[in-house]
C-alpha cells in the first residue's frame, strides 16, 4: 500500500524512522569526519566495443535536451567503478560513477537484495537516457535503504531506484549518481526530488561540506586507479593549488557541473569563451562542430571508419600543439601525448596496434547551443576535478599526470 506521505517528507524525519532493525542490530558507522575517500577501479572494455564517438555524441544530445545522459558501458572505453553494498546484511554491487546524473540506481544484472535495512516507499522511478531517436529507460521501484560506501561510511535512508528495466548497464549493476540534486526532480513518482549520495553524506554530519574531489590515474600508466573524496580534495595528488571557476549561468550546461571555458590549438583560438560540462560519464573531449573543423584542420587529423576518432600519422604527432583550456582565468595545457587516445589500448577501441588516434571528437552541433564542450575522461585523468555543492563551483588542478607521456 503506498503511504499517505511523499517520499519528500520521510526523508526529513530522522534517519532510522523507517528501519526495521533495532538500535542493538545496526552495522556500526564511523564518527564524523571532514573526509572519507572511496578507491575505484579501472575497467578496460575490450569487448565488442561500438564507437565511443557515437555514445559521447549521443550523451551530449541528452544532455542539451536536459534529460539524462546515455550509461550504456558497452559503448565506454574506460569506466571507473567502485564496490559499493547496499542493505544489511550487506550485498555488494558494482556501480559506475556519473557526475552527469543524480539518481542511485540498481540495474538487472544483478537483482537487488531486500533485507532488514530496505522500506519500500511505494513509489516508483524512471530516469529517461539515450538519444531522442533510441530513447530508453532504467525505471522500478524506489525505497530506502543503507549504503555503504566503504567498511564504516555508512549512509542511512539513501533513496535507491531497483530496476526492472533499464538501459544496458553491460557487466556494471547499478550507478551512483553525483551529479547536482535538481537533475532527480521527477524522477521519482511521490517526490518532487530525492537526496543524492552526496547531499546525505553531508545532512547525516559525515562531511563538513558537500564538496567531492575525483582523481583519475591514465588507464596507460602503472597506476591506472582512481579515488573520490567526498567532503574535500586529496592534498596529494595535486601539484599547486585548485583554481575554482563558478557554475555557469548558460542553460542548459547550468543544470549540471558546467562551466565558461575557451580553447586555443597553439596560438589558435578554435573556441571562444561558451558553456559546457565537466564530466566522468564522457569518455572524450567534446567540442562544438565549428570548432572541431578548425581542430581537424590545425591537426591534419583525418576520420578513421573503425574508430569514429580522427587519426594522425607519426610525423603529424611530431609536429601536433598543446590545447589550451582557458578557464577562471586559469589556462590548464593539454599536451600533445594527452591528446592521444592510448596506444597500448587501441585495440579496445576497434583501432590498429600502431594507429595515433586523437581524443577531440565533434560533439555534433555548432557552437552557440548552451553546451558547446564536455571535459570527459581524457581531460580529467590529466587533471583534478572538485565539484563544489556548498559554493556552486568547479574547481581543477594539475597532477603529476598532467605532463605524463604514457600514451
Amino acid at each position: 500500500m503506498v503511504p499517505s506521505r511523499s517520499l519528500s517528507s520521510l526523508l526529513a524525519l530522522p534517519a532510522l524512522a523507517f528501519l526495521s532493525l533495532s538500535a542493538s542490530a545496526l552495522p556500526h558507522a564511523r564518527t564524523a569526519s571532514s573526509t572519507a575517500v572511496l578507491e575505484l577501479a579501472v575497467r578496460m572494455n575490450s569487448y565488442g566495443m561500438k564507437s565511443i564517438v557515437a555514445a559521447d555524441r549521443a550523451r551530449i544530445e541528452t544532455l542539451q535536451a536536459r534529460g539524462s545522459p546515455s550509461v550504456d558501458t558497452t559503448n565506454t572505453g574506460v569506466a571507473y567503478t567502485a564496490n559499493i553494498s547496499v542493505g544489511y546484511p550487506e550485498t555488494y554491487y558494482t556501480f559506475l560513477l556519473d557526475t552527469g546524473s543524480s539518481n542511485t540506481w540498481i540495474g538487472t544484472n544483478k537483482a537487488y537484495q531486500k533485507t532488514s535495512s530496505s522500506y519500500d516507499t511505494g513509489g516508483t522511478f524512471k530516469v529517461g537516457y539515450g538519444d531522442e531517436k533510441n530513447p530508453k529507460y532504467a525505471s522500478g521501484k524506489e525505497y530506502l535503504d543503507y549504503v555503504t560506501l566503504n567498511s564504516d561510511l555508512i549512509i542511512y535512508n539513501q533513496s535507491i531506484g531497483v530496476a526492472s528495466s533499464d538501459p544496458g548497464l553491460g557487466d556494471v549493476d547499478g550507478l551512483l549518481g553525483l551529479g547536482p540534486v535538481d537533475l532527480t526532480q521527477g524522477t521519482v513518482s511521490n517526490a518532487n526530488k530525492v537526496p543524492t549520495v552526496m547531499d546525505n553524506l553531508y545532512a547525516q554530519g559525515y562531511i563538513d561540506s558537500e564538496v567531492l574531489g575525483v582523481f583519475f590515474a591514465p588507464a596507460s600508466s602503472d597506476d591506472s586507479t582512481g579515488e573520490l573524496t567526498f567532503g574535500g580534495y586529496d592534498a596529494s595528488k595535486i601539484t599547486g593549488d585548485i583554481n575554482y571557476v563558478s557554475i555557469t549561468s548558460t542553460s542548459p550546461a547550468n543544470t549540471y557541473w558546467g562551466i565558461d571555458q575557451s580553447i586555443s590549438y597553439g596560438s589558435t583560438s578554435i573556441l571562444n569563451q561558451t558553456a559546457g560540462i565537466v564530466d566522468t560519464g564522457s569518455t572524450l573531449i567534446l567540442i562544438a562542430s565549428d570548432a572541431f573543423s578548425t581542430y581537424q584542420s590545425a591537426t591534419g587529423g583525418t576520420p578513421d571508419e573503425s574508430t569514429g576518432l580522427l587519426k594522425i600519422s607519426s610525423d603529424q604527432y611530431d609536429k601536433l600543439s598543446s590545447l589550451y583550456f582557458t578557464t577562471g582565468g586559469v589556462t590548464y595545457e593539454l599536451t600533445p601525448n594527452a591528446q592521444i587516445w592510448p596506444r597500448s589500448l587501441n585495440t579496445a577501441i576497434n583501432g590498429t596496434t600502431d594507429g595515433i588516434y586523437l581524443i577531440v571528437a565533434d560533439n555534433g552541433s555548432p557552437s552557440g547551443s548552451g553546451l558547446d564542450f564536455i571535459n570527459g575522461y581524457c581531460f580529467l585523468e590529466r587533471f583534478y576535478s572538485v565539484y563544489d555543492t556548498t559554493n556552486s563551483r568547479v574547481g581543477l588542478a594539475t597532477t603529476d599526470y598532467t605532463f605524463a607521456t604514457t600514451n
